[in-house]
């Protein structure tokens, strides 16, 4: 499988290990990482961060493949091995002569052109992203499962590898009768078709290849001399002749067959190459990664260390992201042009109004409206009053509608001018409230820009 693949499987894995941590440590580590690749002027990449931590757990990339990608080499390995056995079966089956009879040069074309059709109907369902026989590979995929929305153009790819075998295999099958018999080839069809017809439908086919091999485009002559009737023993007056069709049976399968599939499979894997960095881009992990990585970690302490029973939670405040898009808890600051502007660098911000007075379909409205902005979103609440449950299930309706790994960024305020949250002992009171929702995206920030 492609590195593509591993990558997308090694980041979800080290983004489930990073939601057990708290959002300080991920920031601070994270944080420290994209300063030294800035300094050494290295690239900030996902690849580069996975082989930092990799480096720093001591974990060995050569620990073997990816138990979740086996399946999938093992089924291209089936299909790719079953293709040359079939490849070569059918290929014997269609030239098998024994003098009684020629071999029918219309069936021959019959059965490319359904391979041919076979290959691109199986290339325009992973494009259209479906899985006809995504059975015969387990189960569809658990609930977010990163290789959930490849699944159709990985099994494009075990098809196509399958069939390039079948062509392969088929096209040595041929050349290899060529050699050892003396075979004798002929067209014949229950329509009523004529000699010219049939000589004009076969320089059709061969237009591909006309300039390159001449000798591969049968003449109207051989096209005459070769059609035969089932109940017609007339000898032929030139058996040599018959042989001759071969290097257009050559050229037909090397051109819709072999080479369709060979570019198709090429495409399959470009496919699952771009569908993997998308699925890596659109990763929830991801969007909150480089804000770590572009944000400094900002750390709100008390001016002295107090002793206190029990001792308070260290407060760690983040930075605010650049957001046109407000939500006013209970209207907590909606007043306040000063606030507004210190928020937002947007001239006209988005301000919406959730909790306190507002029903539970102005909530929803307000979801909705946030939600399609694709952005971070700034949730502004009074600092002095504890956190409320409807502020804790108003997040976690976000979560279930807004995109996947939407930023939050929770802003308490000191008072209604909108004045920045200072004392230590209420900050500490919404970081437990933060972190009791277990979500590595909603972020607690100052009522400021850096």
């Amino acid at each position: 499988m492609t590195s593509s693949l591993t990558r997308l499987l090694d980041f979800d894995d080290q983004f489930r290990r990073d939601s057990q941590q708290s959002q300080a440590f991920l920031h601070r580590r994270d944080r420290r990482f994209a300063q030294q690749q800035q300094e050494q002027k290295r690239p900030l990449t996902v690849p580069a961060w996975l082989a930092e931590l990799h480096a720093l757990n001591d974990q060995r990339q050569s620990k073997g493949p990816d138990p979740r990608l086996r399946r999938w080499r093992q089924a291209r390995w089936i299909f790719a091995v079953l293709g040359a056995v079939l490849g070569a079966v059918f290929m014997a089956g269609l030239l098998v002569y024994d003098g009684s009879r020629q071999i029918n040069v219309t069936l021959l074309l019959v059965l490319m052109g359904l391979q041919l059709a076979l290959a691109l109907l199986t290339s325009l369902q992973a494009g259209l992203g479906w899985q006809p026989w995504g059975g015969l590979l387990g189960r569809t995929g658990e609930e977010g499962d990163p290789l959930q929305a490849l699944r159709p153009a990985l099994s494009a790819r075990i098809a196509h590898t399958g069939g390039l075998m079948f062509a392969i295999s088929g096209l040595l099958t041929l050349l290899i009768m060529v050699l050892v018999q003396d075979l004798a080839f002929g067209w014949s069809t229950t329509l009523q078709a004529s000699a010219d017809s049939y000589y004009r439908l076969v320089s059709l086919v061969a237009l591909p290849w006309q300039a390159l091999w001449p000798d591969a485009v049968p003449s109207a002559e051989l096209v005459a001399a070769s059609q035969y009737y089932r109940l017609n023993e007339t000898p032929v007056s030139d058996p040599a002749l018959l042989g001759t069709w071969w290097p257009f049976v050559l050229m037909a399968w090397l051109t819709y067959v072999l080479f369709p599939r060979l570019l198709l499979l090429l495409l399959a894997a470009l496919q699952v190459r771009g569908r993997a960095g998308s699925a890596l881009r659109n990763h929830p992990g991801y969007q909150p990664l480089f804000y770590r990585f572009d944000t400094p970690w900002v750390e709100t302490r008390g001016e002295e260390e107090v002793a206190r029973e029990p001792a308070p939670a260290q407060v760690n405040v983040s930075p605010l992201p650049a957001s046109g898009t407000l939500i006013h808890w209970a209207g907590a600051g909606q007043t306040s042009d000063e606030l507004i502007q210190r928020l937002s660098h947007d001239a006209a911000p988005l301000q919406l109004r959730a909790g306190g007075n507002s029903s539970l379909q102005d909530d929803a409205a307000t979801l909705q409206q946030a939600g399609e902005r694709r952005q971070p979103v700034m949730l502004v609440a009074r600092g002095w009053e504890p956190p409320t449950g409807e502020l804790s299930d108003f997040l976690f309706d976000a979560r279930e509608q807004w995109p996947a790994g939407t930023l939050i960024a929770l802003v308490p305020l000191a008072d209604e001018q909108g004045g920045e949250l200072a004392d230590e002992t209420l900050l500490a009171q919404w970081q437990r409230f933060i972190e009791r929702q277990k979500d590595a995206n909603l972020l607690l920030c100052a009522a400021t820009h850096p």
